[in-house]
């Protein structure tokens, strides 16, 4: 898969190029490649060099010679001696440039006797010095490893052949003396190469095995090399677009064939061999991790495995691009590039020896790291599960099982395996028909592993009869000229890409709807490129099922779904789509017209893929009938003499006939004119290609760079200039990325807020908010791991804060939490000044959770605590402002010893403080925490004489605490409890002993003593028999209160919550402000407008209910202000309440269905509820006084839709005429109708009322 494609090519190869020894120069060290001077000669490396490269340059494509040596052999040099395994080993490797466009490079890596005198005696002499140095060793005792450090080889498997087993007679001295040049012979590593615009990996695989063997073998080729080389550099084209072409080989021929601009991009590795290596189950988590562009990391002994792995998985994101650094062989040299901060994807080569516990890696917070030799893969924590998982890797396992191919990767034993292998299904299927029932697959490979029973169970679930399992030979007679295990391979690979295509497909079938297109001309699109949404989130997640939106909500924010998008704006017609972009589009449509009755409903019903068969068709198409032959090779215009060479040696090939292709020949002619030959190419590549309009190039190319400052590494010999301006670029990136996602997140959170306040459309959703504060945690971690001195433990935030609190702690040793005051400003109101600020102390708490085990886990905890406190930039200035402390920890380099970008950093995460977060209450809900209770009580009428026991129960959102005993001398307690989430009412009450139980409350206060959260409940009346309403509990409804300490930093105030009931009731009669009733109108239209809006927000968002039915201008306060508007002031010291009219209205109804008077049906049952719901309030046990039954009257009449028929029977009773004035709004009936309206608009919600509003009421 090519992103961009070196355009100027039509011709299979661009260079070819030999590597290895240069016998001028002899041995050099090769220090780059990190191997220590301890290791015996032969297994130290040494420089290599680019020996010879055919042509001399070709201008769309220069050469790289840095580069190309350090990927044709990218741990220099290997020297052997006839005692090990001298296999030659093949390997790809890709060279991206750094405007992203890529050139393919195939390498063949084989071994020439050193004939070179000079050589051997400096080996020689290297070893004499290594065994000088090993001397003393000998006198220590170690166990005898056998001859472990005289196989030097490259793999390990190799070395499996018999080789000299040490008896324990061989002294040890000869051990370490493994080259005797008069005994031994020396071989050295050789390497050729082929570099080419795409990647046709196995057609250039065989063009070197067979220049290889015609080197190794006894005859010598028919023709000299140097035709051969001539050939496939100038005579052999590309295959045009849905072709296929044959060329020859110096043994055979070799076909490879292209896809056409409607199949699916050209991809050549074998998708067999990555899931052999690491099973269907971890291919799909590494798919997983790559689509949410984490760094990802492969390791391997074999540089194949990792080109394979690393092409094969960016190949099946189709139709997304991998965006960021992809390095899949990291030359030794290059390791620095680990301590990247950027997303990247990129290859280790392992020595074989090592094991993962050795491998020092800056940052682990949120890596994939992925052992394929060991068939094993580590992943970061809360990694999204990828959407229908199951169903999705049952239908890979399918594929792969009509293959042979075992789902599970294989198996272990590399015997087993290849039985397996040689063992086709088919096989089975032939010898069913011959009546053996019992088919061998059974019996036999039963007895060799459990994975195949596993296997066996899956093919009977999943009803893959063995019968269909195919072979390409016996399945169609068609003649096929490419060999049959190639075919294979592309029917396998195409099956896979189709089934992962199909997903995406699926997903995205109806993604345009929600792209945005912009507005303005593209020139000024592209200079906002950074602050324009370019498509609809909140509105495509909305439509999605609940089950895909922890991957989805994080896969909308990658760098790659955004240049997907942005390719789709720039590309306006068909013509100008690019390769991918059009396929894909295709696909979709095609999908809508399959769904036509419903096409943006979405299911979660898995579809699986259907095109399966249209694909291999036109493969097979291709290879039964070749399309275009090349040129024969034929002799080369040389001198007598030359092409000679010897054999079993590489031979310097003559330049003067490689240099330069022929003058003329069909396809060379196409210089002619330029615009033809560019019209030319365009259509040749045009699934490789930006399209040639120069200035869509140019916005594409940029729209690519937006997130990402710094795509490749340069691959050249490295400078310190060079190692700093690239960490200059990561630290300007770093900075870049924190801009852009404090104010992506604060875009978010305003925009919520300010739809609270009646502006625009809501769009976060609670899965959106935790997607942007994880990777905001992911953001702080590649920060913290940036040039980085030593690593310790996975999470590298984490391990500096311990750091810090260590070097505090030794320096304060005041007793924790004793040290100097904090900065407590009283808060004049409220007597509970808000807690000391302290970084060691949140650190504590985060310490003190038992549920959350690894540093990662901490340190995302730790900033989901701080955001939430509003002290994340505050806490970390003060965490680097022990610069003695940054010093110890980092390089020069790093981001946090930069001190502008430091402080524009802090500065950006200052800006969170302008909004409420509950990112760690919300998301901990588990947990243990202390709270703090204080219950103000009036200090004007005698609170001191009080002689009750008063007692609290604290609910929140998630939990109540149930009943607790409050000191009647302090009137604070600290108790723990489970986390109660957002707090939303207190009861309160006292149990009415001693002389003087009467108890004036003015509010309770609540802090949460994790998060510092303090709620006021305001009270402001009387609890106790016989005075104010009699009562002797009270429900309070209360609030969070904003601190007042930090306003001068604060950058703005977000609205506050809906405010706090004052609870000034009183009585009726010093009701001080009498409202008219246009007023009262506009009151009972505010409450239930803020019930209609909650209802109407997504769930996830939605505030308290308790506040807008109980709250200050709530529902209650409302329907109050109505029935205390014209009521009769009764006689002097006398306090009649809406509860006693309410009463007095209940005995005349029930006198009423008593005398039977003959009324309507609906005005029967209409009074049966009211009555009932009177005698269930008055009967219950509990003390709460007359505006406390009010208040639950209302709150069960909302519940059950009742409150409007209530009103009207309120309205026509006989009570109403007695002790309300005419003027009363109860008695008008144009008002009262109006008011049953409004009322009714509450019959839609379902209203659920919290467990303290109704407690033991039983209906």
């Amino acid at each position: 898969m090519t992103t961009g494609f070196s355009s100027g090519s039509c011709r299979f190869a661009d260079y070819f190029v030999i590597c290895g020894l240069d016998t001028e120069s002899g041995l050099e060290p090769d220090e780059l490649s990190g191997e220590n001077f301890e290791q015996s000669p032969l297994r130290r490396t040494f420089k290599s060099k680019v020996l010879a490269h055919y042509p001399e340059n070709v201008e769309w494509n220069p050469f790289d010679q840095d580069a190309v040596g350090m990927l044709c052999m990218p741990k220099g040099l290997s020297f052997r001696t006839q005692v090990d395994s001298r296999e030659p080993q093949f390997h790809s490797f890709i060279i991206t440039r750094e405007d992203g466009s890529r050139t393919y490079g195939f390498a063949f890596t084989f071994f020439e006797e050193v004939t070179s005198k000079q050589i051997c005696s400096a080996m020689q002499t290297l070893y004499h010095m290594h065994n000088a140095e090993q001397y003393d060793i000998l006198h220590t005792p170690t166990s005898p490893q056998g001859l472990e450090d005289q196989r030097h080889s490259l793999p390990r498997q190799h070395s499996q052949h018999p080789t000299l087993h040490a008896s324990p007679a061989i002294s040890r001295l000869q051990r370490f003396n493994s080259y005797d040049i008069s005994r031994d012979t020396l071989y050295v590593s050789k390497c050729i190469c082929l570099i080419t615009p795409m990647a046709f990996a196995q057609a250039c695989r065989k063009v070197l095995q067979q220049l290889h063997q015609a080197v190794t073998s006894p005859q010598p080729p028919p023709l000299p090399l140097e035709s051969y080389i001539y050939n496939i550099l100038y005579e052999v084209p590309l295959p045009p677009s849905g072709r296929s072409l044959k060329f020859s080989g110096v043994y055979g021929p070799v076909v490879c064939q292209r896809p056409s601009t409607a199949e699916l991009p050209l991809f050549d590795f074998a998708l067999s061999e990555m899931f052999d290596l690491l099973g269907v189950e971890n291919v799909l988590q590494l798919f997983t991790c790559a689509l949410l562009e984490i760094q990802i990391l492969l390791y391997s002994q074999h540089y194949q495995r990792l080109m394979t792995v690393a092409e094969s998985i960016t190949a099946l994101m189709f139709p997304f691009q991998w965006q960021h650094v992809y390095v899949p062989i990291l030359p030794a040299s290059l390791l620095h590039f680990l301590d990247a901060p950027v997303p990247y994807l990129m290859g280790l080569h392992s020595n074989g020896q090592d094991d993962r516990t050795k491998l020092e890696l800056p940052q682990e917070a949120n890596l994939c790291f992925v052992d394929i030799d060991n068939h094993f893969i580590e992943l970061p924590e809360d990694l999204p599960q990828f959407p229908n998982k199951l169903e999705f890797i049952q239908e890979i396992s399918e594929v792969l099982m009509s293959f042979g191919v075992s789902p599970e990767g294989y198996l272990h034993s590399s015997d087993s395996q290849a039985k397996y292998r040689g063992f086709r299904s088919v096989d089975v299927a032939s010898d069913k028909r011959n009546g053996n029932l019992a088919s061998p697959l059974n019996s036999y490979l039963l007895r060799e592993n459990e994975t195949i029973a596993r296997l066996q169970a899956l093919v009977k679930r999943t009803g893959v009869s063995l019968d269909k399992v195919r072979d390409s030979a016996c399945d169609n007679n068609v003649r096929v000229q490419c060999d049959e295990e190639e075919l294979r391979m592309h029917q396998l690979n195409i099956q896979v890409r189709e089934v992962f295509a199909n997903r995406f497909t699926q997903m995205f079938a109806d993604y345009e709807v929600f792209v945005i297109q912009p507005s303005q001309d593209k020139e000024s699109w592209f200079s906002n490129r950074d602050q324009m949404q370019n498509f609809d989130k909140a509105s495509f997640l909305s439509d999605q099922p609940e089950p895909y939106l922890p991957f989805l909500s994080r896969f909308l924010e990658t760098q790659m779904f955004a240049s997907f998008i942005d390719s789709k704006i720039l590309c306006h017609d068909d013509e100008e789509k690019e390769h991918t972009l059009r396929v894909f589009d295709a696909r979709v449509d095609k999908i809508r017209m399959l769904n036509v009755r419903t096409p943006t409903l979405r299911t979660s019903m898995y579809q699986k893929c259907t095109n399966i068969e249209e694909a291999e068709k036109a493969i097979e198409m291709r290879v039964s009938k070749i399309d275009h032959t090349a040129l024969h090779p034929h002799l080369l215009d040389m001198k007598i003499g030359q092409g000679r060479y010897e054999q079993g040696f590489f031979p310097r090939l003559q330049s003067d006939v490689l240099s330069t292709g022929p003058t003329s020949n069909k396809w060379a002619k196409r210089s002619a004119p330029a615009q033809w030959r560019r019209k030319d190419r365009q259509k040749q590549h045009a699934e490789h290609l930006y399209l040639d309009n120069d200035q869509r190039e140019k916005y594409i190319q940029e729209a690519r760079n937006l997130g990402t400052t710094i795509r490749q590494p340069k691959l050249s010999n490295l400078s310190p200039s060079v190692i700093a301006q690239t960490n200059w670029k990561f630290v300007e990136g770093l900075l870049k990325e924190c801009r852009n996602k404090t104010k992506r997140m604060l875009v978010e959170k305003m925009g919520r807020e300010a739809v609270e306040l009646g502006h625009g459309e809501v769009s976060i959703t609670g899965v959106e908010e935790n997607t942007l504060i994880a990777s905001l945690c992911d953001l702080l971690e590649r920060i913290w791991s940036h040039g980085l001195q030593v690593k310790q433990g996975k999470s590298a935030l984490w391990s500096h804060l311990l750091h810090y609190q260590e070097s505090k702690e030794k320096k304060d040793a005041t007793p924790g939490g004793l040290g100097p005051p904090g900065e407590r400003k009283s808060d004049g109101g409220s007597a509970m000044p808000p807690l000391k600020v302290s970084l060691i102390q949140d650190m504590r708490h985060i310490q003190n959770i038992s549920e959350i085990k690894t540093d990662v886990g901490k340190a995302r905890a730790w900033v989901r605590l701080s955001m939430e406190k509003k002290l994340l930039s505050r806490h970390l200035k003060q965490l680097l402002s022990d610069h003695e402390l940054t010093k110890k920890l980092y390089k020069r380099y790093a981001f946090l010893r930069c001190d502008d970008e430091k402080e524009q950093f802090l500065y950006h995460l200052l800006s969170f403080n302008a909004v409420d977060y509950f990112c760690f209450t919300n998301v901990f809900t588990t947990i243990m925490i202390p709270y703090h209770v204080l219950v103000v009580s009036s200090k004007k009428l005698g609170g001191s004489m009080f002689t009750a026991n008063p007692w609290v129960c604290v609910s929140g959102e998630l939990a109540e605490t149930g009943v607790l005993q409050v000191p009647r001398n302090t009137l604070e307690i600290t108790f723990e409890c489970q986390n109660l989430g957002k707090l939303t009412t207190v009861q309160m009450g006292h149990d009415n002993t001693g002389l003087y139980a009467k108890w004036l409350v003015e509010c309770v206060m609540v802090r949460n003593e994790i998060t510092g959260h303090t709620y006021k409940f305001p009270c402001g009346r009387w609890l106790g028999k016989g005075v104010d309403d009699g009562s002797l509990e009270r429900i309070l409804v209360g609030e969070l209160m904003t601190p007042s300490t930090e306003n001068d930093d604060r950058m703005c105030r977000t609205p506050p919550m809906q405010q706090s009931p004052g609870m000034m009731r009183r009585f009726v009669t010093i009701s001080p402000n009498k409202l008219n009733t246009g007023q009262i109108q506009e009151g009972v239209g505010e409450a239930i407008n803020g019930i209609v809006k909650h209802f109407h927000k997504p769930e996830k968002e939605r505030g308290s209910l308790t506040l807008l039915l109980c709250g200050e201008y709530g529902l209650v306060w409302a329907l109050e202000q109505v029935f205390q508007h014209g009521f009769k002031s009764p006689r002097l010291f006398k306090n009649v309440f809406i509860w006693d009219f309410l009463e007095k209205s209940q005995v005349y109804f029930e006198s009423a269905e008593q005398r039977e008077v003959t009324l309507d049906e609906n005005w029967q049952t209409r009074v049966r509820h009211f009555c009932r719901f009177m005698r269930a309030i008055n009967n219950t046990s509990r003390n709460i006084g007359k505006d406390g039954k009010f208040q639950m009257l209302v709150c069960l009449g909302a519940r059950d839709h009742l409150l409007h028929h209530w009103i009207a029977l309120l309205a026509d009773c006989p009570i109403t005429a007695q002790m309300y004035e005419d003027i009363a709004l109860i008695k008008d009936h144009s008002l009262v109708n109006s008011l049953i309206r409004v009322l009714q608009t509450l019959q839609e919600f379902n209203i659920t009322l919290e467990a303290s509003l109704v407690k033991g009421v039983g209906i």
